[in-house]
């Protein structure tokens, strides 16, 4: 059974912990530790599963349904290959993990895709038809799947497709890829369903993630510019000696930003 995200709902994506340490220790600890901080929620990571990776999702699960945690799973594969051909494996492959953990969501990115694909579209229309696990694309770091250009011309495709679908926004990745994170959220807002609440900093040689309140970016304007009741998720890392004292202080503060957003609106 799924375990709904609350309006306003606070996720801690579990790559925050660094995938060393969560190969390490295994997703369901860390999930664990989430909640204990005060999580609603988890992204589950499809790249950090262990070589049992049904044995972990089955451990997810039954730590879901004992603490009442929301999960939402996030594939690593895009949903068109390199070549630009639609990739019902991979599809297939994240909507039934996403079931197996119980999670209503599922996180992919179009990889890629290109226009020219219908056929692509009427068989991921065929996938989803009836699936009771929702699709959200995200934008990434790659310019075929993560700029306002290629995912504006996804959307319009997969509409005139019949298939339409919700998305995962990510305020950070548009900096990777060169993109204004506001001009994003005005083009997209009406299908957000999740953010990533990730900011983000330029050093000498690349951009880092880090949390809002640290960012170069306008993240005030572009929280407000997004759906107030889409769940929010930390992806940034969280490290030191205490992990449950740092997730639950990163968790309260993402919560104070939001509040005082609204409050000023």
């Amino acid at each position: 059974m799924n375990t709904q995200i609350p309006v306003h709902g606070a996720l801690v994506s579990l790559t925050s912990f660094g995938a060393d340490e969560v190969r390490r220790h295994g997703q369901a600890w860390f999930a664990r530790l989430a909640r204990t901080a005060g999580a609603h929620g988890v992204e589950v990571r499809g790249e950090l599963l262990r070589e049992d990776a049904a044995g972990e999702l089955d451990a997810l699960a039954a730590l879901a349904a004992e603490t009442g945690l929301a999960c939402v799973y996030s594939s690593p594969r895009g949903m068109w290959d390199a070549a630009g051909h639609f990739d019902a494996t991979a599809v297939h492959e994240g909507l039934e993990r996403a079931l197996r953990l119980g999670a209503g969501w599922l996180k992919m990115s179009i990889g890629g895709f290109a226009p020219r694909a219908p056929a692509g579209l009427d068989a991921l229309r065929t996938l989803l038809a009836g699936h009771p696990v929702e699709l959200l694309v995200e934008n990434d770091q790659t310019e075929s799947a993560g700029t306002l250009p290629a995912l504006a011309a996804f959307f319009r495709a997969a509409d005139d497709a019949g298939v339409p679908l919700g998305m995962t926004f990510d305020m950070g990745n548009w900096h990777w890829v060169g993109e204004c994170p506001l001009q994003a959220a005005a083009a997209f807002a009406s299908r957000v369903r999740y953010v990533h609440c990730k900011g983000a900093l330029r050093r000498s040689d690349r951009w880092v993630a880090v949390p809002l309140e640290s960012s170069a970016a306008p993240w005030r304007a572009v929280l407000r510019a997004l759906p107030a009741t889409a769940p929010r998720a930390i992806e940034y890392p969280l490290v030191g000696e205490d992990l449950t004292r740092i997730t639950g202080q990163a968790l309260d503060a993402l919560r104070r930003l939001e509040q005082a957003l609204y409050d000023n609106k």
